[in-house]
C-alpha cells in the first residue's frame, strides 16, 4: 500500500476534506458533510439525528432523504439531488451514491483536481429490499464508520432472521400475549415491517414509527399496512398484534395498556451475549442497518482507496487491523453515534 508516513504527509498539504470541530469540511467547495455544529452549507448523508442536525444555513440531501429530514427539522432551506447526479460547488464536484443504510441514505463523493474522496456516512452492503442498494464508489480516500468493526459481528441471512421473528410472534399469539418489537423509527422499523408475516396478526406502530411511515409511503416506498397505536386504539380490538416501537417507549404507561406481552430487540448489538443479558427484553434478534465486519472490509477493499479514515464505532481496533493488513488508516474523532438500542431515530 506504500509508505504510510509519506502518504499522510502528502495528504496534509492540500486535502480535499478536512476534519474540524464542526464536522467534515471541504475548503474547495466551502461546505461541510453531516456537521454537528451550525454551518452555512451542509451536505447530509441521511436523516438520522446524528447526521442531520438543526441550525444549518442550507442543506443538500438526496431527493429520497430530504422528506424525512424536513419532517424532523421543520422549515429549512434545502435542496434535493438525485443519486448519481453531479453538482459543481465552488472548485469541488460532488455526487451522492446509495449507502444502503436506510431509505434515501447516501455516500457523498467529492472530487477536486482529480483527487476523489468518499464520505460514506453509515452504510450496509447487503441489499435489504427496501433501501437503495449500496453502490461501490471508487476513490483515493474513503471515510468509513466502524460501528460493528469487530470480527464477532457477522450478520445472518435476513430471511433466517425473519423466520425467527415471525416464529417468536406466532408463539406470543399462541400464549395470548402482545409482541413488542423494539426498533428505531427510521429505517430499522420499516425494514422489520417488510419481514413480518401479516397472516399472523395486525402490525401496530408507535407514533414515532407511524409518522415516519407516512413520509416514506408518500414517497412511494412499499410498506405493509399498519395501524397507529395511539390513545384511541383499544388493544382488545386487535388480538394477536405485534407492536413496533422505539425501545425508549417500552415499560411506559402507553405500552402497559396492552396487558400481557413479550418484548424483543432487533439490533446488531444482540450478537453480544453480554448486551442481551443486560437488556430486559425476552428475546433479541441480530439484524442491523450497518455493515458487519466482512461488509466493512469488502466495502473498503472495493473502493480501491489507499487512505482510510475511521469515524465512529470500534475505531481503534478497526484502524489497527487496517494498518496491519496494509492500508493507510487513521482514527477521526466525530460526533456520530452509530446504532443505539435506546434512541428513537438517532441510530
Amino acid at each position: 500500500m506504500g509508505d504510510r508516513a509519506a502518504t499522510f504527509a502528502c495528504m496534509s498539504r492540500s486535502p480535499v476534506l478536512t476534519f474540524t470541530d464542526k464536522g467534515i469540511y471541504c475548503p474547495a467547495g466551502d461546505f461541510y458533510i453531516d456537521p454537528w455544529h451550525p454551518v452555512a452549507r451542509a451536505l447530509i448523508t441521511h436523516g438520522h439525528a446524528d447526521h442531520a442536525r438543526a441550525g444549518m444555513g442550507r442543506y443538500l440531501a438526496t431527493h429520497a432523504a430530504l422528506p424525512v429530514v424536513r419532517h424532523r427539522l421543520g422549515e429549512i432551506n434545502a435542496q434535493g439531488i438525485g443519486f448519481g447526479e453531479a453538482l459543481q460547488i465552488g472548485d469541488a464536484r460532488v455526487s451522492f451514491h446509495p449507502a444502503g443504510h436506510v431509505p434515501g441514505s447516501a455516500q457523498i463523493r467529492v472530487a477536486v483536481a482529480g483527487e476523489i474522496w468518499v464520505a460514506s456516512g453509515d452504510y450496509k452492503v447487503v441489499d435489504d429490499g427496501l433501501s437503495e442498494a449500496f453502490e461501490v464508489v471508487r476513490c483515493h480516500h474513503f471515510i468509513t464508520e466502524s460501528t460493528f468493526g469487530l470480527p464477532v459481528f457477522r450478520w445472518a441471512d435476513q430471511r433466517d432472521v425473519a423466520a425467527e421473528i415471525n416464529g417468536w410472534w406466532a408463539g406470543c399469539v399462541a400464549a395470548g400475549k402482545t409482541a413488542f418489537l423494539g426498533a428505531y423509527a427510521l429505517g430499522k422499523a420499516q425494514r422489520l415491517m417488510s419481514l413480518l408475516d401479516p397472516d399472523i396478526g395486525p402490525i401496530l406502530t408507535h407514533a414515532a414509527v407511524e409518522n415516519t411511515n407516512a413520509v416514506l409511503r408518500a414517497q412511494g416506498y412499499n410498506l405493509p399496512d399498519t395501524l397507529l397505536a395511539n390513545a384511541e386504539l383499544n388493544p382488545k380490538d386487535h388480538p394477536g398484534a405485534l407492536v413496533l416501537a422505539p425501545p425508549s417507549a417500552f415499560d411506559s404507561a402507553w405500552s402497559r395498556k396492552f396487558g400481557a406481552q413479550e418484548t424483543a430487540f432487533a439490533s446488531g448489538w444482540m450478537a453480544l451475549r453480554g448486551v442481551r443479558r443486560r437488556r430486559s427484553g425476552d428475546r433479541g434478534f441480530v439484524i442491523s442497518d450497518h455493515a458487519d465486519w466482512a461488509g466493512l472490509l469488502s466495502a473498503i477493499r472495493e473502493t480501491g482507496a489507499e487512505n482510510i479514515y475511521v469515524t465512529h464505532g470500534y475505531t481503534d481496533i478497526f484502524t489497527r487491523y487496517l494498518n496491519e493488513v496494509g492500508w493507510n488508516a487513521q482514527v477521526v474523532p466525530t460526533q456520530f453515534e452509530g446504532e443505539s438500542l435506546d434512541a428513537g431515530d438517532a441510530a
